[in-house]
């Protein structure tokens, strides 16, 4: 049957209680993180003024994620989201009170610093997976796709409005009132959860004993790399991640020695991928149910493979700008699709589990990809390594468009209870 489109989905999909309520908490909460992580790093910076201590402390905010996202995974699956949300936004809403209770008292020292940031990184490894798993059950299979982009839509504009209004706060009032503002977000989040577990949804919880959480983790392994459809999503999404998403890594880079630009130069690419995420965003959200996701997917792998190869050949800024809107563009399309159809194509028992390994991968590899890329990057300069990352991409499409029908069928049909 063929799929509808269009602004009604978009409306059909934020009239559905539970999940409007979850969005407007979810945004706000969105733009708390992004103030915090902003403020924490200038709080590193006045108590360093140490460059090796923003990496320390980066890394610290990402390294559990990529490590805990598995356990989180169970726990997904096995407790009641709503509730385990909730308990997870009040230790997270605790942590960021304790860093803004410190700063304003004068007394925190980077050491402090450190544990509260890793401390609430671990928070994280737990929160992400509940967060993307919950939205199928919000919505159902129909208004999956649109719920998704939706979702993307909100955390790229969260992603511009947290930073600048940590800006304002910091320049203002300083860094304990910009860290503070987290632990209203939260608190606001917490409220929209309250409203969603009121229009009663439920799931059942799995009542199995500790000992049984690393045989669940490798359940949930075998279930992806023993699914037809799941295991070249997961190929897909780490190729993808390791050398076409950390070209951007290099930006500064490519303004200063290619285009022969300054800081601005470095402000225009990034926002050009900026705009371009935000746009393919919205244009999917229209989209209706998950029948022709796998076609458009490949599609627009070569659209990436082109556009990234096209950015490393020029060296004429606007076009490498065009080139960067092409790559968000395409890159948030594919991120949208691969969440879709993990989410989709997997039953509620095992959700989380899967949520969890896509978190691991979508935010584990462009780190590793990145540092891969920076690596030859010193060898051979900036163009070499981003052009053979495309061609990779390229050669990626060419095996995934010998797959797209294996992976439909598997993909865009009704889950299998594991």
């Amino acid at each position: 049957m063929p799929q509808k489109s269009g602004v009604g989905i978009v409306r059909q999909t934020m009239n559905i209680p539970n999940f409007r309520n979850y969005m407007a908490g979810n945004f706000v909460s969105q733009v708390g993180l992004w103030t915090q992580r902003v403020g924490v790093q200038w709080l590193t910076w006045e108590l360093t003024e140490s460059p090796t201590w923003l990496g320390v402390m980066a890394f610290a905010d990402f390294f559990p994620i990529v490590v805990m996202s598995p356990l989180g995974g169970v726990l997904a699956d096995r407790l009641h989201p709503l509730f385990a949300l909730r308990l997870y936004i009040v230790l997270s809403a605790c942590l960021s009170g304790a860093i803004a209770g410190l700063t304003l008292s004068g007394v925190i020292t980077i050491e402090v610093l450190l544990l509260l940031v890793l401390a609430n990184g671990c928070v994280l490894a737990f929160n992400y997976p509940l967060r993307l798993s919950i939205l199928h059950t919000l919505v159902g299979r129909e208004f999956l796709t649109s719920a998704i982009s939706i979702n993307s839509v909100g955390f790229s504009f969260a992603r511009i409005g947290g930073p600048a209004l940590a800006g304002i706060l910091i320049s203002q009032w300083g860094v304990g009132p910009a860290i503070t503002f987290t632990v209203f977000a939260d608190i606001v989040f917490i409220i929209a959860l309250v409203w969603v577990f009121l229009h009663d949804y439920r799931k059942p919880s799995r009542n199995k004993p500790l000992k049984d959480i690393p045989q669940e983790i490798l359940e949930g392994f075998h279930y992806v790399r023993k699914h037809a459809g799941l295991a070249p999503l997961v190929i897909i999404l780490v190729t993808t991640s390791l050398f076409a998403r950390p070209f951007t890594d290099l930006f500064a880079g490519f303004a200063a020695e290619i285009f022969g630009r300054g800081a601005d130069g470095l402000a225009w690419l990034t926002s050009m991928q900026g705009i371009g995420a935000a746009f393919g965003a919205i244009i999917l959200a229209r989209y209706d149910g998950v029948i022709g996701l796998t076609k458009k997917m490949v599609i627009y792998l070569l659209v990436l493979a082109i556009g990234v190869f096209a950015f490393a050949a020029t060296d004429v800024f606007w076009f490498a700008l065009v080139c960067t809107a092409i790559v968000g563009y395409a890159l948030t399309v594919i991120g949208v699709i691969e969440q879709t159809l993990m989410q989709a194509s997997v039953d509620d028992q095992i959700r989380g589990r899967v949520a969890s390994f896509y978190i691991m991968f979508a935010r584990g590899c462009p780190a590793f990809g990145a540092l891969l890329m920076g690596t030859l990057a010193g060898f051979f300069g900036l163009q070499i390594p981003v052009a053979g990352g495309a061609v990779l991409c390229l050669v990626l499409w060419i095996w995934a468009a010998q797959r797209r029908k294996v992976m439909a069928d598997n993909l865009e049909k009704e889950p299998e209870i594991p």
